[in-house]
């Protein structure tokens, strides 16, 4: 079986040390839009200072997930506790919710769309700051979390389009970092990226992980990035988990024919794509 291959250029690090504690418990998760049930009682757990990833095709189910673990979305059925917190309990007043916004935040696709056009880097930073954390002067944070992601304070004063794609995206994981969260969901967090550029942006939260100890739930279709920044890998299909388990277990020897549909549609030297449509249709 051939194995996924790493994005070019990002290192694979000994992973930090993980916590036997879970931050993040999915229990029974289900939910329906219609008659379209798209999230199928799907549960996993994510240790203090892990990363797991949740792979799939389109309409799999796994940002429907991940939207519900963050808040966006309200599941139908099932439980999600953040550090031992049931998330279904209505927080209290306006204190409690931004406690409870803090804990889960999430870094989309396309940081351009989730930017202000007409806000600064620092702007951006010193916003989140000042909503969660009020009454004190944050331009000494506002440099760290600059800092953190490789930005540094020259990019503080630029607006988002005069900035790259990786570097837009440094900065909306500074804004995610800002409030100190148990949880990052990185929902397709690179494929907007360049090849050279993804591997940067990987190795950056590599070390992210490895300072902070944020846990990462990672959404994303591919492979190579499932085997550089994961633990533990969930694979679903049509709302369901099919197959999960450590990430280089589960990559190298696949126990489920989806999962290994998934390798197979890698693009390589001998690549049959109407033996995979063949396949595809066979499941």
């Amino acid at each position: 079986m051939r194995k996924a291959t790493p994005t070019p250029g990002a290192r694979t690090p000994a992973p930090p040390a993980v916590s036997t504690e879970n931050v993040l418990e999915v229990t029974g998760l289900r939910r329906d839009f219609g008659t379209v049930r798209a999230v199928d009682d799907v549960s996993f757990t994510l240790p203090a200072g892990g990363s797991l990833g949740i792979v799939g095709e389109s309409g799999s189910g796994k940002t429907t997930t991940a939207r519900i673990v963050v808040g966006l979305e309200e599941a139908d059925a099932g439980e999600i506790r953040v550090r031992g917190r049931d998330r279904g309990e209505r927080a209290r007043g306006r204190a409690g919710r931004l406690a409870r916004a803090r804990e889960v935040q999430m870094v989309f696709q396309d940081p351009y769309l989730s930017l202000d056009p007409r806000t600064s880097v620092e702007g951006v930073l010193r916003e989140t700051l000042r909503l969660h954390f009020p009454g004190t002067d944050h331009t000494r944070r506002i440099a760290e979390l600059l800092d953190q992601v490789g930005l540094g304070t020259r990019a503080a004063d630029a607006l988002p389009r005069q900035l790259s794609g990786g570097q837009r995206q440094r900065v909306a994981i500074a804004r995610a970092l800002a409030v100190e969260p148990a949880v990052m969901v990185l929902d397709e967090a690179v494929a907007a990226l360049d090849v050279s550029v993804q591997a940067q942006v990987l190795n950056l939260l590599a070390d992210i992980r490895e300072e902070t100890g944020v846990g990462y739930l990672f959404i994303t279709h591919d492979l190579g990035v499932v085997r550089c920044v994961t633990d533990e890998v969930v694979v679903m299909r049509h709302g369901r988990i099919v197959e999960s388990g450590p990430t280089a277990e589960v990559l190298s020897d696949p126990r489920h024919a989806y999962t290994r549909l998934l390798l197979a549609s890698v693009p390589r030297p001998g690549w049959d794509p109407g033996g995979i449509a063949a396949s595809r249709r066979a499941l």
